[in-house]
């Protein structure tokens, strides 16, 4: 049974039918395959972004174009007031917010002795105050309808660590934490809240490593070859579709980190 087929019950309607999704970071590469897949199995999808209006636009195209719902919202989450006026902005158009996937991020690698203060700030407000920022804004709202997922996209970097990326590694470690305690305090209000650890997935972050050091680190994953963006997006809907799935961290690496 394919995956398509597996979302959508027995009178013809999708799953997500009727969920308001909002994808932080949904402009690009991971976040819009997340959106887009989100929208083809029936959720309306808020894809905010922070400095791509036209990529934001062309993701929301595309769900047209396959007969979905999407709109754009223009927020930096990593500024909690802005972080506010994106779920303000979903709930009046709306009315409600089921999904929060919490994808947004950025790197500034640079080994820890030359990293400076600006560079940790900004990996740490990006990648991991964000999730403070969306989630704190909605968990009320998800509280009174007793109903809500969370989705935070980790990294393997936050699990094993990077070379030259202390700060990521530091938010994206965080990330993981955050979510088995907020699962534990909402496990039993219907709300669920997970993570998912991507191994090195083929986006433009990744396409940007120096061809002999991705080499390298293909040739150590034991599927042998990078993850793709569209395998992240079905980690998502597998989560956003479970009630009995909370607190985890779910590894989608090809191996490399079990």
């Amino acid at each position: 049974m394919s995956l398509v087929e597996t979302n959508v019950l027995k009178d013809g309607s999708k799953k997500l039918a009727g969920k308001i999704a909002i994808v932080t970071g949904g402009s690009r590469g991971i976040g819009a395959e997340i959106a887009k897949t989100l929208a083809s199995h029936g959720a309306v999808v808020v894809i905010n972004y922070n400095n791509s209006p036209d990529a934001a636009e062309n993701v929301v195209q595309d769900i047209a174009n396959e007969g979905g719902k999407a709109v754009t919202c223009k927020a930096n989450v990593s500024n909690l007031d802005e972080a506010k006026s994106l779920i303000a902005f979903t709930k009046e158009r709306f009315g409600k917010i089921d999904i929060l996937v919490n994808n947004a991020g950025i790197t500034r690698d640079r080994t820890f002795k030359k990293m400076s203060e600006e560079d940790w700030k900004a990996v740490i407000d990006v990648n991991l105050n964000s999730v403070y920022h969306m989630t704190s804004s909605v968990i009320n709202e998800m509280l009174d309808q007793k109903y809500g997922r969370i989705i935070n996209i980790s990294s393997i970097i936050g699990q094993a660590g990077g070379f030259g990326q202390t700060n990521y590694s530091a938010a994206k470690a965080g990330m993981i934490g955050f979510t088995k305690s907020l699962a534990l305090e909402t496990a039993r209000k219907g709300i669920t809240v997970n993570a998912i650890c991507p191994g090195f997935i083929e986006t433009e972050m990744v396409a940007a490593m120096p061809d002999e050091v991705l080499q390298k680190t293909v040739n150590k994953i034991p599927v042998g070859r990078l993850g793709q963006p569209q395998e992240i997006a079905e980690a998502v809907l597998f989560l956003a579709e479970s009630e009995y799935i909370t607190g985890q961290c779910l590894n989608v690496n090809g191996g490399l980190y079990m």
